[in-house]
């Protein structure tokens, strides 16, 4: 964030909009995902009037602050569907709306984990997977949920900074500091697991090496979790790439085709939504997938 920037009410500076237009006409439109409003939907608990909704929106700008919105499949609704049982999801549901249903199940007040759930369901929002043809499936399901997890991460850090700084309620800064204890743990798992995989010395030769296991699990397995580190680097080293996420699972089989033809898929579809191609050639060379 610019030091120099009056900060809106979200905590990030009020040019964050500008930031985000896309050469893509469809992009561009009045609402996309930075745009739509978002709607809470199933039992909240006795929460603090305003406390879940801010928190959604919150990440929401954490996780899109300065990212190009390419996608031309853009929702012009977010419903954030909290259920007390069952694994946090998109819901693929075929009503004929262009509304993007997101479940979470965190327990009452517990903050850090709203903003960790949706972040990564949000995630697959971006990456157009959140209409009714986009059931998942192997053999590249696990890089998406890679691709995702770590851009909720990535969120997670921008939160904490943000909440830290500017906090939506008076006297509340610490919970900044929650928000970033609850994304090294994260962290610190993950970098665990990597070096149990052997992952953290050599990604090719993991990949090579775990590789029929890595193209069958379903979900974010472990392997996926190991993997966000490694993209969770690009999208440090380099926010721009961030924008491809927009351009993923646009071609016929989405997930479902063999990993070489995901990234070539991948790379022509930000080549026709101008976006930059740099992610999937990092990655590409980084699992020295041809």
């Amino acid at each position: 964030m610019g030091s120099s920037a009056p900060l809106n009410r979200l905590g990030f500076p009020d040019e964050a909009n500008a930031a985000m237009t896309s050469p893509n006409p469809q992009a561009s439109a009045a609402t996309n995902l930075l745009s739509a409003p978002i709607e809470l939907a199933g039992d909240w608990g006795h929460m603090i009037p305003r406390s879940a909704d801010m928190v959604v929106e919150r990440m929401r700008l954490a996780c899109l602050y300065g990212v190009r919105l390419v996608s031309d499949r853009q929702p012009t609704r977010l419903r954030v569907d909290e259920h007390l049982f069952g694994p946090p999801a998109v819901w693929l549901h075929d009503d004929g709306t262009t509304l993007a249903w997101v479940i979470v199940d965190i327990g009452e007040r517990d903050w850090s984990k709203l903003a960790y759930q949706f972040g990564h369901e949000l995630g697959h929002v971006m990456a157009n997977s959140w209409q009714p043809i986009a059931k998942p499936a192997p053999p590249c399901q696990w890089l998406e949920e890679a691709l995702v997890e770590a851009f909720s991460i990535r969120g997670l850090g921008r939160l904490a900074k943000g909440w830290k700084e500017d906090p939506p309620f008076a006297g509340d800064n610490a919970f900044g500091d929650a928000i970033a204890q609850y994304r090294a743990n994260i962290i610190r798992d993950y970098t665990a697991l990597a070096e149990s995989q052997g992952h953290a010395h050599d990604p090719a030769a993991w990949f090579a090496d775990h590789r029929h296991e890595i193209e069958t699990s379903a979900g974010l397995p472990p392997y996926g979790q190991v993997m966000s580190l490694t993209v969770l680097a690009e999208y440090e080293r380099a926010p721009d790439c961030i924008e491809a996420l927009g351009a993923l699972n646009r071609w016929p089989g989405r997930t479902g085709v063999p990993t070489g033809d995901y990234f070539r898929n991948w790379e022509a579809s930000c080549a026709e939504l101008g976006a930059s191609p740099q992610l999937p050639h990092r990655l590409r060379e980084i699992l020295r997938v041809t």
